[in-house]
């Protein structure tokens, strides 16, 4: 039986009436994970908290009823309020399920997210949550009539609406200010909590983007670099661009658990003090391959090109290999290729391929440059898979599922802490294979080249501590673990040689502190590419030239 069938009785509703219940159900229902956080705060756990909280709860749905009064037109209201139940809807599950918040950066990640990454994304939780966050309600919204009113009477009733909104809106927060303004100061995460809202503001610091800076127009960068000449054979040097990696879950780094068994037997360098840029792809790989650092890249004005168009203005043939949702704008001005439609038996399974199947591409992808790029030497590009959440489970195949059981849910809150570790700790073991099997191939061409391979992470990843999981926390306020990544660096003796860095010497620096802000520059000068925009203060390799 239908909740309220205004078609069959022919009553209508006062559209203030549907401004005022449904602001009320978003400010209450739909903001079930703002109170959940509030309820485990020890200074809200009283009656004063009570009243806190719901004084707060009153500011939210004035908010909305301040919103919906500007919308409220017989073509805009109800669209408006089922576009916000479906935008309070997924950010609530998100929210509830992985202990994340809504802000720019996270919408960003979203709206770049491919279907692989969507369809892992997606679960029984999430539909339920929909179904009786916005479906439900949305079903019931439509289904009222509102009356036909003169564009007079729907201003100036719109006005009235909209004045005791704002109203209600200070005097509810003026009532609470102290205490407020309190918890906000000592819990700034909590501005992110605040649903829809939060993801209405992201969406209009998107949308602004173009007027802080000119999105149409990349500056060039680098339009003096040169390769300096070497004796010997040309530098062959690949770039592993890791997804979500956990640096103190790398053996290699301490990690009591043995991750990485085959990286162990190779002589290798592993800096275990390394931090990312940002806490997803989106923020994290545009802002290593920047020459700028994070603080200035973040408050940029204007667009540049990256690393990979110095290299390749220096005469280098480059190539990006993704097997991931793409490199987010730093290939386009090279030659890209992404596995996505490829078709292999062992490698590819349901639309995702495992990351090996990038090495199966270097030999073609390499012969299609220009003969006269590999003469000079040739920079390779991977960007994995790795251990992209929720679906750990997908990420390895079978022969490399080390530590079992393992959890087998994207609904991460499913499973026991230990069985989702063992799933990530998996996807280090497979890593930890195909740097190796990198290594492998990098080794098989040193007739003709002189082979070198670096690998970074772009981000860290929460695996259930305190309740989070996934990434892309706002930065300030994220886990070290979201933000300390691994950084890898393997050099033939040949290429010891070229560049004139020890691996030992390396070794020595492993609890340096570096970042992505160090990644630009430590590229140019392992190969030697020598332009103005080269810093060499910002060079982890520098301090090593010349040093055993």
């Amino acid at each position: 039986m239908p909740l309220y069938d205004s078609a069959r009785t022919g009553r209508t509703r006062h559209p203030t009436w549907l401004v005022l219940i449904f602001s009320l159900w978003i400010a209450t229902v739909c903001n079930i994970p703002l109170w959940r956080e509030w309820s485990r705060m020890p200074e809200l756990q009283n009656l004063r908290g009570l009243a806190v909280g719901a004084g707060f709860a009153v500011t939210i749905a004035a908010a909305m009823a301040l919103l919906f009064s500007l919308l409220n037109w017989r073509w805009t209201l109800k669209p408006a309020i089922t576009l916000s139940l479906f935008a309070a809807a997924f950010g609530a599950h998100f929210m509830l399920s992985y202990g994340v918040v809504i802000d720019t950066t996270m919408l960003v990640n979203a709206l770049e997210t491919d279907m692989r990454e969507t369809r892992d994304l997606m679960n029984l939780q999430m539909l339920v949550t929909v179904l009786i966050m916005a479906v439900l309600p949305s079903i019931w919204l439509w289904r009222q009539r509102t009356p036909r009113r003169s564009a007079l009477r729907q201003i100036g009733g719109n006005l009235l609406t909209a004045v005791l909104a704002l109203g209600m809106l200070v005097g509810s927060l003026l009532l609470i200010f102290q205490d407020f303004s309190s918890l906000m100061r000592n819990h700034t995460e909590q501005r992110y909590l605040i649903n829809p809202l939060n993801s209405f503001y992201a969406l209009g610091d998107i949308a602004a983007k173009p007027f802080k800076r000119d999105e149409r127009t990349t500056l060039p960068i680098g339009q003096d670099a040169q390769l300096t000449a070497a004796p010997g054979k040309p530098p062959l040097l690949l770039l592993v661009v890791g997804e979500t990696g956990r640096a103190g879950q790398f053996a290699l780094n301490g990690y009591a658990r043995p991750t990485t068994p085959e990286l162990a037997k190779e002589h290798i360098a592993s800096y275990r003090n390394a931090w990312s840029c940002g806490t997803n792809t989106a923020a994290s790989v545009p802002c290593m391959f920047s020459h700028l650092g994070k603080q200035a890249y973040e408050g940029r004005t204007a667009n540049y090109e990256g690393l990979l168009d110095v290299l390749q203005r220096s005469g280098l043939g480059v190539v990006w290999i993704d097997n991931q949702a793409g490199c987010k704008g730093v290939c386009d001005r090279v030659p890209n290729t992404s596995t996505t439609q490829l078709k292999d038996k062992d490698l590819c399974v349901d639309g995702e391929c495992f990351d090996e199947i990038m090495l199966r591409q270097l030999d073609a992808r390499i012969a299609e440059l220009p003969a006269e790029r590999r003469a000079k030497g040739v920079v390779v590009l991977l960007h994995q898979m790795g251990g992209h959440g929720p679906a750990y489970y997908k990420r390895t195949p079978a022969a490399f599922k080390k530590f079992l059981p393992e959890c087998t849910s994207n609904n991460l809150q499913d499973c026991s802490q230990s069985l989702l570790i063992n799933a990530y700790d998996n996807t280090i073991v497979y890593t930890d294979h195909v740097l190796a099997s990198a290594i492998a191939w990098l080794k098989s061409k040193e007739a003709t080249s002189t082979p070198a391979m670096v690998y970074v992470a772009d981000h860290g990843e929460s695996l259930g501590e305190n309740n989070i999981y996934l990434h892309g926390l706002p930065y300030d306020i994220a886990p070290d673990v979201q933000k300390r990544v691994p950084w890898i660096t393997w050099l033939s003796p040949a290429f010891e040689q070229r560049s004139h860095v020890a691996t030992g010497c390396l070794q020595k620096q492993q609890d340096v502190r570096i970042s992505h802000d160090n990644y630009f520059h430590s590229v140019l000068g392992l190969l030697g590419v020598k332009t103005s925009v080269y810093q060499p203060a910002l060079d982890i390799f520098q301090p090593c030239v010349g040093v055993k």
